[in-house]
């Protein structure tokens, strides 16, 4: 049936699309050359998956199919056989010897794992290594990764033309470099893996608030990360494993049975994953102990989180010391929201709000739908109706995850009443 082609189609894209676009860059080591052919083998799936039904192997189909519509590409892009013969004796194509596309996943080489180290050669800026890989792992569209640095989508834009370009010409290499060579790239890696667990952990856009698959491959490349550099492995590259443990932990009471999204201090503990804790907290006392960094730090808050059987007696003055160090070490407008919304339960909303609407001012997050929730969130515990639903409303204007939209149009239907109700009482 149509329908179940296409469904068929989407859940392979949202599962595999990283795995398929970097198996196509391993082939023709031309980013742009993979992602419009893996964007072409998707749409033939549609149309041949309807009529055959889904193959055995979804993801195999997908990346033989894009492999010879990347063949096609080329030949149409030489005119003479020995060109395209020669593209070939230079690996640009592989005419034999057919990798295995279902291979075990944890094993190395990885070519995810490639596919990272390429894009975060020193040769490119930062903002442009983190910005390709999302856009060639993870498949994020230009818009949700300008979104993510708070910069215009044609700026963006630009950046990622300029790295592929940089990647082609400069000839860097599809490879994962030696341990020895690998400091050199390793912050922009271990932002890379966050940033994938973060689109996992909390969806830009569409209907599920979390992508398990994202959540899990980031841990995933965690952990491969730090084997490659065991014994020696950096304090943040387990710090950095710890952290998306102990946030993956509390996965399951994130989202109530309708999908809708429950916050932290209303989550069922109980139903937090146990097992990962318990691996997690060793990996956070192990990165502290040779001097924190930023992943140590927020590795910590959530232990406390974790640490914490109910949520009246999470330790907030403490958390926000740790927020304090965070905001010296990494400054940022996001660090210091999330730093209000620890003063918050600290020391109450009024003094938080000061802070959020010094960050409001500032411009810096104006398109960030979090500024406007928590804004809203902190007015209305002070009562304050009005004002908390004029948030409210700013902030359903720039969501676009479904699960938190339900969320903040059921917090501004409360808050409504709320103002309803108190101008009842005082008629």
């Amino acid at each position: 049936m149509p329908a179940d082609a296409a469904k068929a189609v989407e859940a392979v894209y949202r599962s595999d699309w990283g795995r398929i676009v970097a198996a196509l860059i391993s082939i023709t080591r031309d980013f742009d050359l993979a992602e419009e052919a893996a964007q072409e083998a998707f749409t033939v799936a549609v149309d041949q998956w309807r009529d055959s039904g889904v193959p055995d192997s979804p993801r195999a189909w997908i990346i033989q199919t894009a492999r010879h519509k990347a063949i096609d590409r080329i030949r149409r892009r030489v005119l003479h056989k020995e060109k395209l013969e020669s593209y070939a004796a230079d690996g640009f194509v592989r005419t034999a010897d057919e990798p295995d596309y279902d291979a075990g996943i944890g094993e190395i080489p990885d070519e995810r794992l490639r596919l990272i180290f390429t894009c975060c050669h020193p040769a490119l800026a930062p903002e442009a290594q983190v910005a390709l890989t999302l856009r060639t792992l993870c498949g994020l569209e230009t818009d949700e990764i300008a979104r993510a640095f708070l910069v215009p989508p044609a700026t963006m834009a630009q950046r990622l033309v300029r790295a592929k370009r940089k990647i082609r010409d400069a000839g860097i290499p599809y490879s994962v470099p030696q341990t020895t060579d690998m400091a050199g790239r390793l912050e922009a890696v271990l932002i890379v893996i966050y940033l994938v667990f973060n689109e996992g952990y909390t969806a830009t856009r569409g209907g599920p608030l979390v992508r398990t698959d994202l959540c899990a491959e980031a841990i995933r490349l965690g952990r491969l990360v730090r084997t490659l550099m065991a014994p020696q492995a950096p304090a943040e590259a387990t710090a950095l494993l710890a952290l998306m443990l102990l946030h993956d932990a509390r996965r399951s009471a994130r989202l109530d049975e309708d999908g809708d999204l429950v916050v932290l201090e209303e989550q069922d503990r109980s139903l937090w994953d146990q097992r990962q804790i318990a691996e997690a907290l060793p990996l956070v006392e192990e990165a502290f102990s040779g001097g924190p960094g930023p992943y140590a730090v927020q590795a910590a808050i959530s232990a406390l989180h974790c640490r914490t059987a109910r949520a009246e007696d999470t330790d907030w003055p403490r958390i926000v010391r740790l927020y304090d160090l965070l905001e010296r070490m990494q400054p940022s407008p996001v660090v210091a929201l999330n730093r209000a919304v620890a003063v918050s339960m600290a020391s109450g909303p009024q003094a938080a709000l000061a802070i959020v609407d010094g960050l409001a001012a500032s411009g810096d997050l104006d398109g960030y739908h979090l500024l406007h929730a928590v804004r809203a969130d902190l007015l209305r515990r002070l009562r304050l109706w009005a004002e908390a639903a004029a948030s409210y409303r700013c902030a359903l204007e720039l969501v676009t995850n479904d699960s938190e939209r339900r969320f903040l149009e059921r917090r501004l239907g409360e808050v409504r009443a709320a103002g309803e109700a108190t101008s009842s009482a005082t008629r």
